[in-house]
């Protein structure tokens, strides 16, 4: 019963020990590829993104804020407020167009950012603004 033991526990060990060494074949390497800033209209901007390494669409959505909430500081406004995104993707190349309001004022709306929150939450998670 004890040598039962001892082989099952080396064993599970064993098996750890080899798991623990694989790499993660799941890590997130992002390759942020750069954003590009277009005034449409008053306080209307778009947000041209691209990454590649995102896991999934909220990857590039995320990115595309983060450029937003840096854009809205810089023009001296405090909130935004999310209009639309449309994403895609092409060979690994993630790419989203998104389309902001700025002001200086809580916007009306449900999907309003405070530009300063979000600002601090891209740099905590290492996602490049402006």
């Amino acid at each position: 019963m004890i040598r039962t033991a001892i082989i099952s526990l080396t064993a599970a060990l064993t098996v750890a020990g080899c798991e623990a060494s694989q790499p993660d074949a799941l890590a997130f390497v992002p390759d942020y590829q750069g954003v590009d800033t277009r005034l449409l209209e008053g306080d209307l901007v778009s947000f041209l993104v691209a990454m590649d390494g995102a896991r999934g669409p909220t990857d590039v959505e995320d990115y595309a804020q983060c450029a937003a909430a840096q854009y809205t500081l810089i023009r001296g406004f405090s909130f935004a407020r999310h209009v639309r995104t449309n994403v895609e993707q092409q060979g690994g190349l993630w790419r989203a167009d998104a389309v902001y309001t700025i002001s200086p004022d809580l916007p009306r709306g449900a999907k309003t950012i405070d530009a300063e929150t979000v600002v601090d939450h891209c740099v905590e998670n290492g996602i490049p603004t402006v």
